[in-house]
């Protein structure tokens, strides 16, 4: 664990297109450091279902099918960012997403003295991420992910985990679908890491080899980080 008794509990950003293993990697550091992933969606279903003001203004947004603006998701930000288990330091996925969301939230960190300690960039390969991400698909009853090519259930249509022959695919999990989605987070990401590179915080992570080589090499950025 981060020993955080006398510094800002430390702010670490994952970026990286859709399949890059953000979630995966995530949670490992969570389990070695102690450090709270939050991520923008759970952030606001957490803020309605709790009834804050920053969430009823949030659900109303919703409710009446508009984007929640940036003020709000900052407010729910600095709600959460007050609770007991963010005390040894969080991993931002999903926020900031422009270069205005970054420059809110140096803003709201300055409050309390925190800052970005590292944004790092999870770097794969298009093509990859296209197979990798149109094969996937999960068990409906308990959740466990398989991959087409990458992780089959021993017994074919059945889940190892649970037994049910109950599988879901994403309908967006396409090969079309993906590379819009990977095309349109380049040119949403492209400033942000001119922005945190800019500020020196910027490092990155070759994210197409072995799951435990990638969450060495993001220990060691997080170790620096925080030191």
């Amino acid at each position: 664990m981060l020993d955080t008794a006398n510094t800002a509990a430390p702010v670490l950003i994952l970026l990286g297109p859709p399949g890059a293993g953000k979630g995966t990697q995530a949670r490992m550091l969570e389990d070695t450091y102690g450090l709270v992933q939050l991520s923008t969606g759970d952030l606001l279903r957490a803020a309605v279902a709790a009834g804050t003001d920053a969430g009823k203004a949030a659900k109303a947004v919703m409710e009446a099918g508009d984007l929640v603006s940036d003020e709000i998701v900052i407010a729910i930000l600095r709600d959460r960012l007050g609770d007991e288990d963010c005390a040894k330091g969080v991993i931002l996925d999903g926020f900031p997403r422009t270069t205005v969301q970054a420059e809110a939230l140096d803003a709201l960190l300055a409050e309390s003295g925190q800052k970005i300690n590292a944004a790092i960039s999870l770097e794969v390969e298009d093509a990859a991420m296209v197979t990798r991400i149109s094969g996937r698909y999960t068990c409906g009853n308990c959740g466990e992910g398989y991959h087409d090519t990458f992780k089959q259930p021993v017994k074919n249509g059945a889940c190892d985990k649970c037994g049910s022959t109950d599988m879901k695919r994403r309908a967006d999990d396409n090969a079309e679908t993906v590379a819009s989605r990977l095309e349109a987070y380049h040119a949403q990401t492209a400033p942000l890491i001119a922005y945190y590179n800019g500020k020196g915080s910027l490092q990155s992570v070759d994210a197409m080899g072995d799951i435990d080589a990638i969450a060495s090499n993001l220990s060691a950025i997080v170790k620096a980080a925080v030191a």
